[in-house]
């Protein structure tokens, strides 16, 4: 094996740490001065022209967010102010890995994004369709998707790098358990359940504020294809779940899902048995229950996909008044990652393009100038503030939740990063026999061309989850794993 070498940022600085952010105590916030964060993002959101570098393959429809039940007493958000109150929203689903010729029916997570055009402005959720993720730290992003991506000297897709970085990376194992099992491969967008991950906060018209989660759930029922059906789709019609969305919406139908949160306490976040920013974890429903909001609603198609899904743009870092973010690290790394993307992909003016236009209020600012600026650009007014000529006033009472930060400023992980596999265990119990059966064929039929000792770390990590979990795949494999254990055992 060659020897290691010292990592560095672009002009030959070493990195200190490449897995951890430099945040203000072990929760966080990520702290604006990690410049190693911030270059690291920011070169991985430049890496493609001009398709996205993730999420490229996608579907699109348009529709409405009805208030089912009064939320008022966690938020101030207008948008939820009313039982029965309609907003427009706008939602694109895809693939995460592949291109944007890709098949719809591979095995990947699929992005859920919404956007909301409220009257306080354009609030964005961006989602997937597992709970979990793969990492819990936008430092381990960039590299987490390149091993999604081809191999740099081949130029094909790579089983060994994929399964050697999650080996490596044991906080995986919770989503790599979903991923392979029935989950990882829906049979259609609109079959599947949306969740944000990520902890937002909800603040009331009192100041008041509570930790939430958002739970899509899908009225049309969970339905997912087996990997050979998914397979065999993928050669038939490797655009069927595209079809499938665009033909039900165009025969008069609707794509529909009951909207839930979780709210926890602020206190919680102290008190829990594990971090609640972690996104490698869930909060147990049995703790705090889902609690019905709405309905969200696909019933009307794009005109032109290039204008309306290819150009959407969604960021965590649009929220309203009465949302706010939460110390969520891989929260804090998409607040800045998703809209310096957009302004590569899209241009600095992206939010004139009419699919990502604030249109149910108005936009005002001095910012001016950029490529593709297509309105006025502010006219004769000035493009500064303050200023005498057209003065602006910000709005103090839509100001963030105040929340204690305190710390010493370092690169560390979560306060409890020791126990990644638990909630992974939990979820093999919970499994059906026939579940586990198809979990485990999915995963010896993926794993199987990948080199020896990579397939051990990452059975070891099943094993840590469950030991007939870990077992099964080995016999899977054909791999005496009390035999390989001894042979480790003497090096």
């Amino acid at each position: 094996m060659s020897q290691e070498e010292i990592l560095t940022n672009d002009f030959g600085i070493p990195v200190p740490d490449n897995e951890n952010s430099l945040t203000a105590g072990s929760r966080g916030p990520i702290l604006m001065q990690d410049h190693f964060l911030l270059e690291k993002l920011a070169q991985f959101n430049r890496e493609r022209i001009p398709e996205r570098v993730v999420h490229a393959k996608g579907a699109g429809a348009h529709g409405y967010f009805e208030v089912t039940h009064d939320v008022t007493q966690w938020t101030k958000a207008k948008f939820l102010d009313t039982v029965g109150k309609k907003t427009p929203v706008f939602a694109r689903f895809s693939t995460v890995g592949g291109e944007s010729g890709s098949a719809d029916t591979v095995r990947d997570p699929r992005g859920f994004s919404a956007k909301f055009y409220t009257e306080e402005g354009n609030y964005d959720l961006v989602m997937n369709n597992t709970p979990v993720f793969f990492v819990r730290d936008p430092m381990k992003f960039p590299d987490f998707i390149h091993t999604q991506k081809r191999n740099p000297q081949t130029h094909t897709k790579d089983k060994n790098a994929f399964w050697d970085f999650l080996s490596l990376s044991p906080e995986s194992t919770h989503q790599v358990t979903i991923l392979m099992s029935d989950r990882g491969t829906p049979k259609s967008l609109r079959n599947m359940d949306g969740f944000s991950g990520h902890t937002f906060k909800w603040v009331n018209a009192e100041g008041r504020a509570v930790w939430v989660k958002y739970h899509f759930k899908t009225e049309a029922g969970i339905e997912n294809f087996t990997r050979q059906e998914a397979e065999e789709m993928a050669g038939v019609d490797p655009d069927y779940t595209t079809r499938d969305l665009f033909d039900t919406i165009d025969r008069g139908g609707e794509a529909a899902w009951k909207v839930h949160v979780q709210i926890l306490p602020l206190e919680v976040a102290d008190t829990y048995p594990f971090d609640i920013f972690d996104i490698t974890k869930v909060v147990s429903q049995k703790d705090y229950p889902l609690i019905e909001i709405g309905r969200f609603v696909l019933n009307r198609n794009p005109t032109n996909y290039f204008a309306e899904v290819e150009q959407a743009a969604f960021s965590p870092s649009n929220v309203v008044p009465g949302i706010d973010f939460s110390p969520d690290k891989m929260l804090q790394g998409r607040i800045m990652s998703y809209a310096d993307a957009h302004r590569y992909r899209l241009g600095s003016n992206y939010s004139l393009i009419p699919i990502n236009c604030p249109f149910a209020t108005q936009k005002h600012n001095h910012q001016a100038d950029g490529l593709m600026r297509v309105d006025d650009n502010g006219g004769n007014k000035p493009n500064y503030e303050p200023n005498s000529f057209s003065p602006g006033k910000s709005v103090p009472e839509v100001a963030e939740h105040p929340y204690m930060v305190e710390g010493k400023v370092e690169r560390t992980p979560y306060k409890y990063p020791n126990d990644d596999f638990t909630q992974a265990g939990n979820l093999y119990r919970l499994l059906k026999d026939d579940e586990k059966a198809r979990l485990i064929d999915n995963i010896v039929d993926h794993i199987k061309p990948v080199r020896r000792d990579i397939q051990l770390r990452q059975i070891c990590n099943f094993s840590r989850a469950d030991a007939d979990y870990g077992n099964r795949i080995a016999q899977g494999l054909g791999i005496d794993l009390q035999q390989e254990l001894a042979k480790m055992s003497k090096h």
